[in-house]
């Protein structure tokens, strides 16, 4: 990778968080404990001061938030084809079935229509996506939950930062997961959090995340149930903890990027853009769907065509149903075909908060010339 290499995601970690990490390895606690605390706290204060829990990762936090629904074998959860095959992984790891409805074309999110007609007596949960950042209809979400009586597991693994109705997300509703891996809007390397609903569900957590193990006086000891290993460590906490402090500047400056894209980008290229909302999306990621056929290049030629010019770019997602693991579960090509055109189109355009303006004009430069100019020409 040459120095010059404009990758689609890179973090932004300042030198006072880094000094932090130092002191942490010092201290000689680099395993959960005050790091932890602190992160928590301040997730708990953008959160509108529910209890959130952190963990080791944000598929952690689904399979906890699982866990605490109750959700096991022989039920459904209802979520969608477009998403990191973890959202629907989790479930199967439950013991019980996902089961995948189409997105709506123009958001890219699950179609809530098609949601509430596959419901059935087995349905425990319904798992949403706020696919690059971009914020479910919660309103018709939580009146669908409510009405059919099922748990909400907001996979908001993209979306910390975003808002809906001016309300952070996090800061109301159900279960809500975040994910802190590297490439997120904020990082702690690997990491995730849980948001509950009370005490009770924050101490079923806090169990299940270290081995079930409860500390009782006097040094003792109880395990009364098989809980998993997903604590987050304070080396990590700790990135976290500076990274907070960033968060509304980082999204901030995302907002910004996306907007200038939306400027740059000209119609006759062919791109299909994402939809632009009205400011409550953090621009996780920028994601348009390219114009295939009719001699253009193909997703693979595009993206090589792209790193040719020292631009990274990324797929974000194609539609899981279509891997061997979901065929076998009875699904197969055609069960989603706006998942499965937007699937095999879309792409992950350069998006970072270090990213300058002109880093924005250099990508558009290439998708003039790949898309709509010269270079497209001298390959068809």
């Amino acid at each position: 990778m040459t120095p010059d290499f404009l990758p689609f995601t890179r973090p932004s970690i300042d030198e006072e968080t880094i000094a932090g990490v130092a002191d942490v390895l010092r201290s000689g606690w680099i395993t959960s404990g005050p790091q932890v605390q602190k992160f928590e706290a301040m997730l708990s204060d953008h959160c509108g001061g529910r209890p959130v829990r952190a963990l080791a990762h944000g598929t952690g936090a689904l399979e906890l938030a699982l866990d605490i629904a109750d959700v096991g074998p022989g039920d459904e959860v209802i979520t969608t084809p477009l998403t990191w095959v973890a959202t629907a992984n989790v479930i199967l790891r439950a013991g019980a079935r996902p089961v995948l409805v189409d997105v709506d074309p123009a958001t890219r999110l699950i179609d809530l229509d098609l949601a509430a007609r596959a419901v059935t007596a087995k349905t425990k949960a319904i798992i949403p996506v706020d696919l690059a950042g971009l914020p479910v209809d919660r309103d018709r979400l939580y009146a669908l939950a409510k009405a059919r009586n099922l748990r909400v597991i907001e996979d908001a693994a993209q979306s910390l930062g975003s808002r809906w109705k001016g309300r952070p997300i996090g800061s109301f509703g159900d279960l809500v997961c975040f994910s802190f891996h590297a490439n997120k809007n904020l990082t702690t390397a690997e990491g995730g959090a849980l948001v509950l609903n009370d005490a009770t569900e924050a101490r079923r957590c806090e169990l299940m995340r270290l081995q079930g193990v409860e500390r009782l006086p006097g040094g003792e000891q109880e395990v009364t149930f098989a809980g998993a290993k997903l604590n987050l460590t304070d080396v990590a906490a700790r990135i976290g903890v500076g990274q907070m402090k960033h968060l509304a500047a980082f999204n901030e400056r995302r907002r910004a990027l996306a907007r200038r894209y939306f400027e740059r980008i000209d119609p006759a290229w062919g791109l299909t853009l994402p939809p632009l909302d009205d400011g409550d999306t953090n621009w996780h990621m920028f994601q348009p769907l390219l114009p295939l056929g009719d001699g253009r290049p193909t997703r693979a030629e595009f993206i090589q065509r792209m790193q040719g010019r020292g631009i990274g770019v990324g797929v974000h997602y194609p539609a899981l149903h279509r891997f061997a693991l979901y065929r076998g579960l009875g699904y197969g090509d055609g069960d989603f075909p706006h998942a499965e055109r937007i699937g095999a189109s879309i792409v992950t355009l350069p998006l970072f908060p270090a990213m300058r303006d002109e880093d924005v004009d250099r990508v558009c430069e290439a998708l003039r010339d790949i898309l709509g100019g010269s270079e497209s020409a001298r390959h068809r």
